[in-house]
């Protein structure tokens, strides 16, 4: 590969939930880091920085060389606008480089009140397409987008293939490289939201990923022996891929972690420093066995290439476990009271001290582990007494995997406390000027300005050794502690020149200090005087209310059927094969009802053709889910056009964006949003531009994972794996002993339904007061009791029962139960 220029050299992007993490990325190299602040950051539990530090913190970043990312990567509410552009502000001010954000209203106002920090899209914005990110671009523009985590090099490669086509993107890429994944698509999991009302899209995820499940076929368990975290999948380690990513013109390689130790940060950080150095100069790997072993170690859940290679869906979630692991050592091939001994080891070293856990294939809550006391020959010891094993739990055949090293931690620890990385300086290039009887002077430009001294005395004619550029680099070059060093040196001197060396020594001086005064005046930011409140929409309040309108959400032509019967106005399908849409659309046409088709929740590189096979459907209009879907039917003014949920919005901004860029004529409320949340959002925004769901089962874990393929089939794909989503029903029973429904969609990606029936209907009075008129109900599994959940909600609206009669009936009809769920105010 050849050297790459340097505007496009790649960035090493190390996470910091604190200041010894921000310590220990720099100490390793990483040419940036990304951190958070107590609000609205994705990872609350993180430690995180507060406003008062940001001053110091991007002070010791910019002395080294690193930059600084603030994340401000979660949805936004109404009545957080105003707080949210206060932290902008100060972030501004405080000389951040740059924004990680996920919200668009929110990155709309960054770039209006922050223009001078750049702006770099989450990846909880759900960019998974050339299209999609070209949808962002017209937003307003960004220096940096952070694509999903489930592209593979192929499908990367394919946004600078757009370049030469059509679309024309501008963004420079970023990619996850190292550390956890989530199962679900960043952005759309609504998982702990639904159960608990902690919204990953508020940073406050709850992990039910990586908690067990058991899965439950045509009503039926299924007995998976060991296997139980359906949906937990292995850490990512891709620092082999590095070439590849780089040519596939990745610009910034990040590694996960804000919940990560100073010691996992120096571990990762300095590996990938040296994979990325061996990249830019085309030199061999220099990744070592000690290199990959420390990456496993200090923290993983075994390690994958994730996406990066192409789907494998068996690969990447094998279920065994869903916590931290570490390297496997070998097999248990006998024991006994304190001891045991192992077979078929891994050549990973371990020794007394260490940490291990004993894998008997058990529940993971009741695993054991301890440090190994005394190695004597082949055998490891435990103390009786101390260890807390129950050795009459091991037997041979059990695992044995190694969890902690003393050791390794504490070099890492020596490593990042004690490394003392050079400060960046300032490279000037100094211009000599002068002759015989004149003074000498010394200029450099610095900040856009230049600076220049004089000597006192005047030069004087050399008798034997005339000034010469090496002489003058000698002694303008010593700039000992001061930030600047020498660049480069522009001897102009004029005639045989002499001057004592005092007083260049003094002229430097003078000028390194008119440098040094002019380096600590920091630039006033520009004055921004738009405010948030300058974005909102106008509102206007109709003297007459709108009659409330109900649409229906169908998952299969039965439903659709029962909607007809019950004379609904505007039918949406969301089928998992798009195929059977002009099926659909043929059975609505003999009926005065409108229907519209559901674009697939993601769209990936390559998948344009969905779209295309549901603009042949001939629908009357869209639900569009994605901002390639917004891209594709921007001017498509034929078609009614409503924005779904998994848009996310959740505030005003984020609503006239979309409604006034992609040209809809109405737009989902989010589902993060709880009821006082959506009546702030109404009251910001007109009222007619919005629907609410007022009946469904909450889609959470949305996921390219498939659980069909990994724990039903012997394949790797959906080439192979018979697809055996089309001949079951399946369910995932949590922990609790709830049962979710599993469903696949036609890109093979899995949306895992809540159980529970979510219903809104005890505020329906309260948002029609608001001037809310559209209302959805949405169905999953229903089939004889379609028809009758339908007609409960009609009742509803049309004033022949309330809200208690509605959830009575309601109740009556859901096998599992029904709740208020994220609409609810805690």
């Amino acid at each position: 590969m050849p050297s790459l220029p340097p505007d496009t050299t790649p960035e090493l992007l190390a996470p910091a939930g604190n200041w010894d993490c921000a310590r220990a990325a720099v100490a390793a190299g990483a040419d940036a880091i990304f951190f958070g602040l107590p609000k609205f950051n994705a990872r609350l539990r993180a430690d995180n920085f507060i406003e008062a530090d940001l001053v110091e913190l991007m002070d010791f970043l910019h002395r080294h060389g690193v930059k600084g990312f603030v994340t401000m990567n979660t949805l936004i509410f109404t009545s957080e606008l105003k707080a949210a552009e206060e932290q902008l502000r100060k972030i501004a001010a405080a000389g951040v480089d740059a924004l990680i954000i996920q919200d668009l209203g929110l990155a709309k106002l960054a770039r209006t009140v922050a223009p001078n920090v750049e702006l770099h899209a989450s990846t909880q914005m759900t960019i998974t397409s050339p299209e999609g990110l070209a949808f962002a671009e017209t937003l307003f523009p960004m220096e940096r987008a952070v694509l999903a985590r489930e592209l593979s090099i192929k499908e990367i490669e394919r946004f600078h293939a757009h370049n030469t086509e059509s679309l024309d993107l501008k963004t420079p890429l970023e990619v996850f490289v190292h550390g956890a994944l989530c199962v679900a698509y960043s952005g759309q999991c609504l998982t702990s939201e639904s159960l608990g009302q902690r919204s990953a899209n508020r940073g406050e995820c709850a992990q039910a990923c990586r908690m067990p499940y058991e899965i439950v076929v045509d009503g039926e368990k299924r007995e998976l022996g060991a296997v139980r975290y359906l949906l937990s999948p292995q850490d990512l380690a891709a620092v082999d891929l590095v070439p590849q990513l780089v040519k596939a013109g990745v610009k910034s390689f990040k590694i996960e972690g804000r919940l990560k130790s100073p010691e996992y940060v120096s571990a990762v950080t300095r590996v990938y420093r040296k994979a990325l150095d061996a990249t830019i100069s085309d030199s061999e790997s220099p990744i070592t066995p000690s290199d990959r072993y420390e990456l496993e170690m200090t923290f993983s859940r075994g390690l994958s290439t994730g996406w990066f290679a192409g789907t494998n869906h068996p690969y990447l979630t094998h279920g065994k476990f869903g916590k931290k692991r570490g390297p496997l050592l070998g097999t248990i091939i006998d024991c006994g009271p304190g001891w045991i001994r192992l077979g078929n080891l891994t050549g990973v070293p371990f020794t007394a001290g260490d940490g291990v856990v004993f894998d008997a294939g058990e529940n993971r809550d009741l695993e054991q582990g301890a440090r190994i006391w005394v190695i004597e020959g082949d055998r490891l010891i435990f103390h009786l007494t101390y260890s807390g094993i129950n050795f009459d739990r091991i037997k041979p055949g059990h695992t044995l995997y190694k969890t902690s090293d003393p050791k390794l931690d504490s070099e890492l620890r020596r490593f990042w406390q004690n490394t003392r990385p050079a400060e960046k300086k300032t490279p000037l290039h100094f211009v000599v000027t002068g002759q015989p009887g004149e003074p000498i002077t010394v200029a450099a430009a610095y900040a856009g300005r230049t600076f220049s001294e004089s000597s006192a005395m005047a030069l004087l004619e050399a008798e034997k050794h005339p000034l010469g550029a090496e002489k003058l680099a000698e002694q303008l070059g010593r700039l000992g502690d001061s930030s600047f060093e020498l660049g480069s040196l522009d001897n102009r001197l004029q005639g045989n020149c002499h001057i004592a060396v005092s007083a260049l020594n003094q002229l430097r001086r003078a000028l390194v200090k008119q440098l040094e005064d002019a380096a600590a005046i920091k630039p006033e930011p520009p004055k921004i005087t738009t405010t948030h409140r300058d974005l909102l929409p106008a509102v206007t309040r109709s003297a007459t209310s709108t009659a409330p309108h109900l649409s229906v959400l169908c998952r299969t032509m039965d439903q659709v059927s029962s909607a007809l019967e019950c004379g609904v106005e505007t039918l949406y399908c969301d089928f998992e094969d798009p195929r059977r849409y002009k099926e659909a659309v043929a059975l609505v046409r003999t009926s005065d009802s409108a229907i519209h088709l559901a674009t697939p929740r993601i769209l990936k590189p390559g998948e344009m053709g969905y779209l295309k096979l549901i603009e042949k459907a001939a629908p009357d209009g869209l639900l569009l889910r994605n901002l390639a879907s917004l891209h594709f039917y921007k001017d498509r003014h034929d078609l009614k056009k409503i924005g779904d949920f998994s848009l996310n919005v959740a505030n005003p901004i984020t609503a006239k964006l979309l409604m006034e860029n992609a040209s809809l004529d109405h737009l989902t409320i989010s589902y993060d949003l709880n009821i006082g949340q959506v009546l702030d959002l109404l009251a910001g925004a007109p009222p007619e531009w919005f629907e609410l769901t007022l009946h469904q089962h909450m889609p959470m874990f949305h996921m390219e994972h498939c659980v069909f393929c990994t724990f039903l089939s012997k394949g790797t794909t959906y080439k192979d794996c018979g697809r055996p989503c089309e001949s079951h029903v399946v369910h995932l029973r949590d922990r609790v002993g709830q049962l979710h429904r599993l469903q696949a969609d036609v890109g093979c990606r899995n949306t895992l339904f809540n159980g529970k029936a979510q219903t809104g209907a005890r505020y329906y009075e309260h948002l029609r007061a608001a001037g809310l008129s559209r209302f959805r109900i949405e169905l999953l599994d229903e089939t004889d009791d379609a028809a009758k959940t339908i007609r409960a909600y009609q009742d509803l609206l049309s004033g022949k029962s309330d809200a208690f009669d509605l959830i009575d009936k309601v109740h009556a009809l859901e096998k599992l139960g029904v709740t208020e769920g994220t609409l609810a105010e805690l």
